[in-house]
């Protein structure tokens, strides 16, 4: 049955590829507008693939270094070393997956924006097909990809028969799912440098070209004098789609693999023969066909997705979510009855009912939904937090920013509880395979809701794309609506991918404890837990740190280059004259980002192993759950304040409080150029900053001190 459900999800993989792949076609039958259109279209394609292409030399130089010291690593699974060559493998498998899902969701994404801002010109409805299923290429992209590169290793390095041999042997079976860790690993560290790279370039170009362009030359967002409008569609789109694919990517990938390696150590110890084959495919593969299903869910739960009219937008991306974990459910219940997984409890006697599996998987998928409803309640200008935040603004920046970061401490407290709860009841009914399979649970629909949040970046760029060739209102009016309800799910897209971040990061935790063996002590009794835990909490805050001054960098930069323009430039800011120099603003923000990102992201994967090979094992451990617990404080936090601000400003550029150029607006304008690089840069790359890590300590673990 190993081989045959591997074999089933390899060909749902590869059927969600295709899928894709049509819809991909599907877009580019599309109008693509007038030449003006097309040209401005080319220019932020042109600059998204520049991006890319600089930033995957560097990432390029990175895998081949990681790649070759994996292979000279000592092989020796007895020991409980797996590196060598078959990590190494693996590892450039989930790099290059990642990379490719990345780069095709954003060349998908920059074709269609031209073409929904040319639909826009017809009705709403084909707007929103166009922008939503360029959000599912993007979201079937990165399910296909990591299912196939799971299902295909686990196919090559994983044997539950060798495993029952050694069992009747009297021998301790080889683990050989750890081999599969390398193709997260892989990922992580392309999603890492994507999201803070691309984090770094969409808020360089954002808060530049606000503040010169909005603030100091009373100028309307996306007007084509400014200079800074072609980098801040380029970021939207290397951040907003390459970047948020990256980090889902990762967070799926590692959310199946470590529901697996846990597996592996559940079977109940007194099964032999048959029965121990059974058992332990079953507690391997459950995680995989349950994210097999999901792509199926996600597939459906597309169907539901249409609207004609600007009130019923929202719903219909809620009810294509709301019908594809339906199907979920449904489907998973049926795999449950099919698959049977029986983890044993701790006291090795019994196992837990396959049905407590099944209720595991649906509080991680409940708590994935409901966690985004309340960010949406904290961050949508239709609200009373960031219509509270908006009010202040009547009293200048200052009190816009204080209510702000209120809001934003404020939100955290929900969806903390809800996660906790979520890890205790699953813990109760499955153990560490009910956490982690309701990590897995949380990220099946991922196939739809990746697509609901990517559909955002490209409904901005259409907006932006509509104002710059200067199209009639009412089509800007639906781009307009588009973007409106893609900034929500935008923001609730950001809580999803928290709240699975945190699940992820538990699980792979719970996968280096049982790595480490029970002979490591992680009680809090012991100081180098405690130093570890120390350490850990403070990383999450030195790397926002980092990322928020690069932001900083970067920005300055924009503004000197937006206001030179102005100066130089005879006419430009007028509209009499001369043209921007688009191609200047886009080069100063790749530039910035490329040099930038390398700081955050060799602490992320350096800062574990340091610990390990200079105070232990022990002592990863408190560091890894420090970072864990700051680490989704601090990205709630920071995502939903940046979204709040955010929203405050478009409730009051919708004509309240004085509208667009009041002083309200001013400040509002300040406290967002604030929040862009929390939300955008350093509050989603955190979710990858506290998976890394745990991916590279379970990795390196062979080289740490007892």
């Amino acid at each position: 049955m190993f081989i045959i459900w591997n074999v089933l999800s390899i060909v749902i993989a590869a059927a969600g590829l295709a899928y894709a792949v049509n819809a991909f076609k599907q877009i580019q039958s599309k109008d693509p507008g007038d030449e003006l259109m097309q040209k401005i279209a080319k220019a932020i394609q042109d600059g998204g693939k520049a991006f890319l292409h600089a930033e995957y030399k560097y990432l390029g130089l990175f895998v081949a270094a990681v790649f070759v010291a994996l292979c000279l690593g000592k092989d020796d699974p007895a020991s409980g070393s797996y590196l060598g060559m078959s990590t190494g493998i693996a590892f450039l498998f989930g790099a290059l997956a990642s990379g490719i899902a990345g780069y095709f969701g954003m060349y998908c994404a920059t074709r269609s924006a031209v073409r929904t801002t040319q639909a826009a010109k017809t009705s709403l409805g084909a707007a929103l097909d166009i922008a939503f299923k360029s959000g599912t290429v993007m979201g079937m992209t990165v399910v296909s990809m990591g299912l196939l590169g799971i299902a295909v290793l686990m196919l090559v390095y994983v044997s539950p028969s060798a495993a029952t041999a050694a069992i009747a042997a009297g021998e301790t079976p080889t683990n050989f799912v750890n081999y599969v860790l390398g193709f997260s690993f892989g990922a992580s560290s392309i999603a890492l440098f994507a999201r803070v790279g691309g984090g770094i370039y969409t808020k360089a170009a954002d808060v530049g070209g606000d503040l010169v362009g909005k603030v100091e030359a009373g100028i309307p967002e996306d007007d084509p004098r400014n200079p800074a409008t072609i980098a801040d569609n380029v970021g939207d789109n290397v951040g907003d789609v390459a970047g948020m694919g990256a980090d889902l990517f990762e967070s799926y990938v590692g959310a199946i693999i470590s529901t697996a390696i846990i597996g592996f150590s559940m079977v109940k110890p007194d099964l032999t023969g048959d029965a121990y084959t059974e058992s332990l495919t079953s507690l391997l593969m459950f995680p995989v066909m349950l994210a097999a299903t999901g792509i199926i869910a996600s597939f459906l739960g597309t169907f539901r997705v249409k609207a004609d009219d600007e009130s019923k937008l929202s719903s219909a991306l809620f009810g294509g979510l709301l019908a594809a974990s339906v199907a979920l459910v449904i489907g998973a219940a049926a795999l449950t009855m099919i698959m049977t997984p029986s983890p044993v409890k701790p006291d090795g006697l019994e196992t837990f009912p396959h049905w407590n599996v099944f209720w595991s998987v649906i509080i991680g998928l409940t708590a994935g939904i409901v966690i985004g409803h309340v960010t949406e309640h904290y961050t949508s200008e239709k609200k009373a937090p960031a219509q509270m935040i908006a009010q202040q603004s009547e009293t200048g920046a200052a009190t816009n920013i204080i209510h702000g970061l209120a809001t934003g401490m404020a939100s955290t407290w929900i969806p903390t509880v809800l996660l906790a709860l979520a890890v205790y009841y699953c813990n109760e009914l499955a153990g560490m395979y009910g956490i982690c399979v309701a990590a897995v649970g949380m990220l099946s629909t991922l196939g739809i809701s990746l697509g609901v949040d990517a559909f955002g970046p490209v409904a901005d760029n259409a907006g932006g794309l509509a104002e710059m060739s200067h199209q009639p209102p009412e089509v800007r009016e639906r781009t307009d609506s588009l973007d409106a309800t893609g900034n929500t799910t935008a923001a609730i897209g950001k809580g999803f991918a928290i709240g699975s971040a945190a699940l992820t990061a538990l699980a792979l935790f719970s996968a280096y404890k049982v790595a480490c063996g029970p002979e490591v002590d992680l009680g809090l009794d012991n100081a180098n837990v405690v130093m570890g835990l120390l350490i850990g909490a403070m990383l999450p805050f030195a790397f926002s740190a980092m990322a928020m001054k690069a932001v900083g960098k970067a920005a300055n930069a924009m503004v000197e280059e937006v206001r030179r323009q102005f100066r130089e430039i005879p006419g430009l800011k007028e509209g009499t004259g001369g043209e921007a120099d688009y191609m200047r603003c886009v080069d100063i923000s790749t530039k910035g980002a490329l040099r930038e990102m390398v700081g955050p992201g060799i602490l992320a994967v350096t800062a574990p192993i340091a610990i390990g090979m200079i105070f232990g094992k022990a002592a990863v451990g408190g560091m890894l759950a420090g970072a864990t617990g700051a680490g989704v404080m601090m990205a709630l936090f920071m995502a939903n304040a940046g979204g709040a601000w955010d929203n405050a400003k478009k409730y009051i550029e919708s004509g309240a409080l004085g509208g667009k150029g009041s002083e309200a607006h001013k400040a509002a304008v300040q406290g967002d150029t604030v929040g862009d690089p929390f939300k955008d840069t350093a509050g989603p790359s955190i979710n990858i900053l506290m998976k890394l890590m745990t991916i590279a300590a379970l990795v390196a673990l062979p080289l740490f001190r007892q």
